[in-house]
């Protein structure tokens, strides 16, 4: 064991508060649900609401594939789009838009926003709500950062923009998990922990990934209708973050 001398020294007492100090900015800035450096929309508070969402696509076969599960169940779902992927498929942007489901602001080019200057970071989302309003002849109302990651002028840059930052609170890690029933066990983990706690679930998907179109999310097409069909008898209903937005709710009064 090192001399007490050396645990109190001013050097290691520096080194240690460094390493809270930046892991208490890695909880702000990346955990879903922490809202340290402003609020973000995830969920209400009916514990039986859940919103299907789905980050970087669009991509060709696995989003139109999710296309044809969500008709068939009659659920609305939320789309947030990576620009560039939409600049190579806009044909898909638009039959998620023409299929009634919400399309969101995914940036242009699937940056961490955590890590890039404030104007390159406000040029990504820009760029992408453009790109987006331009395709699919809509305004585009709600953004998710990649990875979670924000800072607080990168929050303040989502409400210039005119957009609402929707993060989630529970996710099927199909960027990783390759076996349908992973992804549906961790999805239904966190549902019901949401529910202990009184709150609806934002769950987080994929139908693509961040290296390019064409990611492989057969796993995550497989297990939408199981989770649609299952949680439905247990009472569940989906909804969109539309409603848990209340400039959504201001709106229709």
């Amino acid at each position: 064991m090192p001399p007490l001398d050396t645990l109190a020294s001013p050097a290691l007492a520096g080194a240690v508060a460094a390493a809270l100090a930046a892991g208490a900015y890695a909880y702000a800035g990346r955990w879903p649900t922490s809202q340290i450096f402003g609020p973000t929309l995830q969920t209400g508070s009916d514990w039986r609401e859940l919103a299907l969402t789905f980050d970087d696509g669009p991509n060709e076969r696995y989003t139109q594939e999710l296309l044809e599960y969500l008709a068939l169940y009659k659920v609305r779902a939320t789309f947030f789009m990576v620009g560039e992927y939409v600049r190579q498929l806009p044909w898909v942007a638009r039959e998620v838009h023409a299929a009634g489901h919400i399309v969101g602001n995914h940036t242009m080019h699937h940056r961490n926003l955590m890590y890039e200057p404030p104007a390159r970071a406000r040029r990504e989302m820009a760029d992408c709500s453009r790109l987006l309003e331009d395709t699919l002849g809509a305004p585009v109302r709600y953004f998710r950062p990649p990875w979670g990651g924000r800072r607080p002028d990168t929050l303040r840059a989502v409400h210039e923009l005119g957009l609402v930052p929707v993060l989630w609170n529970a996710a099927g890690y199909d960027w990783r998990r390759h076996h349908p029933d992973r992804i549906y066990a961790s999805l239904t983990r966190g549902i019901r922990r949401n529910k202990r706690a009184g709150c609806g679930s934002n769950l987080l998907l994929h139908d693509g990934g961040p290296g390019g179109v064409g990611a492989p999310r057969a796993p995550t097409v497989t297990v939408v209708p199981m989770l649609i069909h299952r949680l439905r008898r247990e009472g569940f209903r989906y909804v969109t973050p539309e409603r848990w937005d209340p400039g959504v709710e201001a709106s229709l009064q």
